[in-house]
């Protein structure tokens, strides 16, 4: 007998497709129930039941991913033959409820079964450095060091957490020491840590309406435990843009590019400066605003801040790159533009070049 192992994951469930199915497996579902994630593996079998008038040979179990392993014979299944398909799931590191799909195609790859297995994971219990991975030194430990906020709306605060522990045996004094700041952030943290003590770092980002900026804002703190670093910096930053319930029941604007990539090819590394263009367009109702534009600096623009685009018009922008200030090989930039768009604020455009020897 041949086994052949695919990797799966998605509900395991095998039915009959179509009046061509000859391959019946009843049931086509298993429960597991409830398992822990401790004790491993486990595995149950289907069994199939060729009720067509031909030879069936299974030719892929297929499922996406390989939490789910599938193991099967291709040898040809006669007609009232039976074939068992046996599936094993690992829980690990997969808490909490499951449903995984398992697809079953014959040797003329068709599908002609789906079976299902399914339950529920009780998760084992985590060590203190798997849930504060982050080690800060003297016994110091975080759950994070970096905080992405993603869109930061003006007008509006917005908090995470940062847990944290001292796993040593004594208490111990506790600094966030300013090495990039935007006068955004607050932050509320302990100045001393007692011995085993566990609680959070409250960051809380707000951008007034009345003085508003936009774009990216970052802010990065070197973490001194008992007046020592061992290097461990803890950042946050976050794309600050318009409150989009400014425009509930208002006309509002909708920005568009005319691609997601501008290529400039190939290009000899000793011209002067090279120009490429895009469209930026307002596909909406109300006046487009464009709050930051921002790149890694191997690029220019036309493109500026406070620039405006009238509901359905457009703008010709100009990216231009100076091939000689720069070095051989691949360049890569991206523009990041941040406007007034409610639903979509922030459009990236990838830009590319190859700068070859003269």
């Amino acid at each position: 007998m041949i086994l052949r192992k695919f990797l799966v994951c998605g509900w395991l469930t095998v039915s009959a497709v179509g009046a061509w199915a000859q391959l019946v497996f009843e049931p086509d579902r298993h429960d597991f129930g409830t398992i822990r994630e401790v004790d491993g593996r486990v595995a149950c079998t289907f069994t199939g039941v060729n009720r067509g008038t031909r030879p069936i040979v299974v030719l892929d179990v297929v499922t996406s991913c390989g939490c789910t392993v599938p193991e099967f014979s291709r040898k040809p299944v006669r007609a009232g033959d039976s074939i068992r398909i046996a599936v094993t799931y690992d829980p690990q590191n997969r808490p909490g409820a499951f449903s995984k799909e398992l697809s079953v195609y014959s040797s003329d790859r068709k599908k002609v079964a789906t079976l299902t297995i399914g339950g529920t994971v009780v998760p084992r219990p985590k060590s203190i450095e798997e849930l504060y991975p982050v080690d800060a030194g003297g016994g110091v430990r975080l759950s994070t060091s970096h905080n992405s906020f993603s869109y930061l709306r003006v007008g509006r605060e917005v908090h995470a957490a940062v847990e944290f522990v001292n796993t040593s045996d004594r208490a111990v004094s506790f600094r966030l020491r300013p090495k990039e700041t935007s006068s955004f952030l607050r932050v509320t943290a302990p100045e001393r840590i007692a011995a085993g003590e566990r609680g959070v770092i409250d960051l809380a980002y707000s951008i007034p309406a009345t003085a508003p900026r936009y774009g990216t804002i970052k802010d990065t703190f070197e973490v001194e435990v008992a007046g020592r670093s061992n290097g461990t910096v803890l950042t946050a930053h976050g794309i600050a843009v318009d409150d989009p319930a400014a425009y509930r029941g208002k006309p509002a604007p909708k920005m568009r590019l005319s691609g997601n990539i501008l290529k400039f090819g190939e290009v000899n590394h000793d011209t002067p400066i090279e120009r490429r263009t895009f469209v930026l367009a307002n596909d909406g109702d109300g006046e487009l605003v464009v709050r930051a534009v921002e790149h890694r600096g191997h690029i220019e623009t036309s493109l500026r801040a406070g620039q405006r685009i009238a509901p359905h018009d457009s703008l010709t922008v100009e990216v231009s790159i100076r091939p000689s200030q720069a070095d051989y090989g691949p360049l890569l930039d991206r523009l990041s533009i941040i406007a007034n768009d409610p639903a979509r604020p922030m459009r990236q455009l990838r830009i590319t070049a190859l700068l070859l020897a003269p």
